[in-house]
Parts: C-alpha cells; sequence; structure tokens
C-alpha cells in the first residue's frame, strides 16, 4: 500500500475521532474504518501521526473542550460531557495536566498563560542535567514569520509542561539548557506576527506553522549534535498543540522559564 493511501486511511480514522469526540471510539472501531487489522492499524496510525490512536482522539477532545471554553458559555461540566467525559473531575484534571491550567483558569485568561514552568523531574535526573541543546529554526520562504515557541517535551504531543522551553523572536537559533537525561521531543509552534491573540490550538492550520526533532536521548556529559528544524503548516495528521502558550500580547517574553 502506498504512504498516500495509508495517509488517507489514517485521515478516515481522524475524521471519525471528530464526528464522535462525544462518544466511545475503540480501536476496534478505527481499525474497521482505517480497513485494517487492529494491530497493523496501531502500528500504522503511529508511524503516521507519530503517536497512538488513542492519545490523539484524547487530544483532540481536548482540544475541543479549550474551543468550547474559548467561544461558547458552556460550563465546564457541560464541555466534559460534550467531549466524552463521565466525570467532571476527570476531565479537570486531565485537562490542566495536559493544557497546564485548569479550565475555568484557561477561559479566564483567554486561553494563554502568563507563564511557563518546567515540569517536574526526579532528583536523580537533576543531577545529571547537564546537557545543552542548540539548534535552529527554519521557515521556508512561503511561510510568515512570527515568534517560535520551542519545548522540550517526553513525547511527540505538546502537552503539558515542557521539560525545557525558550520562546524566540523569530526563526532562528536557540539553546535550552541544564538538559535532563531521557529521551525528548523538541517540539516548535509558530504563528505569524499579528496573530499572537490566537490561543494554541484553536486557530486555522494555514497559519500555524510547526516543527519537530527526535526523539533524542540525553545521557550524562554526552554531546548533543544540533537539532535543525524546518517547519512546515500544521495538517490534519498533526496531534493538536494542548498546552496553553505565553500570553505575547504583554510583557510576558521576559517570564520565559530557562
Amino acid at each position: 500500500m502506498t504512504t498516500t493511501a495509508i495517509e488517507a486511511a489514517v485521515l478516515r480514522v481522524i475524521d471519525e475521532m471528530h464526528a464522535n469526540l462525544g462518544q466511545e471510539l475503540t480501536i476496534d472501531d478505527m481499525a474497521r474504518t482505517a480497513m485494517f487489522s487492529k494491530f497493523h492499524f496501531t502500528r500504522v496510525f503511529r508511524d503516521v501521526t507519530g503517536t497512538s490512536p488513542g492519545r490523539f482522539l484524547s487530544a483532540l477532545r481536548l482540544q475541543e473542550a479549550k474551543r468550547l471554553l474559548l467561544q461558547t458559555n458552556f460550563s465546564v461540566a457541560d464541555i466534559s460531557s460534550q467531549v466524552g467525559y463521565s466525570s467532571v473531575g476527570t476531565f479537570s484534571s486531565r485537562f490542566k495536566s495536559c493544557v497546564g491550567v485548569s479550565p475555568s483558569m484557561f477561559r479566564e485568561l483567554d486561553g494563554f498563560t502568563a507563564e511557563i514552568s518546567p515540569g517536574q523531574q526526579n532528583e536523580a535526573a537533576a543531577e545529571q542535567s547537564r546537557g545543552t541543546l542548540r539548534g535552529r529554526v527554519h521557515l521556508p520562504e512561503d511561510r510568515a514569520s512570527g515568534h517560535c515557541f520551542v519545548g522540550l517535551f517526553p513525547t511527540p504531543v505538546p502537552q503539558g509542561r515542557p521539560v525545557r522551553c525558550a520562546v524566540l523572536d523569530g526563526p532562528g537559533s536557540f539553546e535550552l539548557r541544564d538538559v535532563p537525561a531521557g529521551t525528548w521531543h523538541v517540539l516548535v509552534h509558530s504563528v505569524p506576527y499579528g496573530y499572537e491573540h490566537m490561543p494554541s490550538g484553536t486557530g486555522d492550520r494555514d497559519v500555524v506553522s510547526v516543527g519537530s526533532y527526535g526523539p533524542l536521548t540525553a545521557h550524562e556529559d554526552t554531546l548533543l549534535m544540533p537539532a535543525e528544524i524546518v517547519l512546515r503548516p500544521l495538517d490534519a495528521l498533526d496531534p493538536p498543540v494542548l498546552m496553553a502558550l505565553l500570553d505575547l500580547r504583554t510583557d510576558a517574553l521576559d517570564r520565559i522559564a530557562g
């Protein structure tokens, strides 16, 4: 089967996810839509999107929750039900873990956050934090330039608090210091200048640019190779950007966690 045919099958499943965000959708259901065996489907889906079908569906549900919080007056309880959660507490906990703030705070802050603090790491990993990751973000000439958020995450989905992060004024060089020992993904998200008002995960795919590098494994006292990351348009095969981004409409750049 060609790459195009495989991607088309995965897109059919993603369309089904969008149409059934409030309903139970099993791996068997998805595999039937893709017309693959369950085990082949799971592997193919991960190869195409970088994450599992279950994690992708969960990300889509939280992305829709973000939209509803910003664009409607529905209560948090109503929204949790609409995106497939039977427990408001479970929804709120999952939302905060992935987005970085609670649903009510996300709504209050208009979809942004005033600061991003690094995620927790255990003491052993902290003692081994010796590496520095340098790299460069490239933007094709046909893409509009803007601020670039660079984050170091444990998974290919930009959710939760990054282990390390930086915000660039535009495409160019970056440096992430004291990278903990472990396996990480560098994820980049950018919107053009003038679109700073657009919360993460709620904007037009034609506007948002994304890029990734990894997985990379950091060991104590090991030199990390430079990361060259070329941005491209966000498309339907990309997991949504879940984490709340810094509010660049203010002086939030002065409060970036290194």
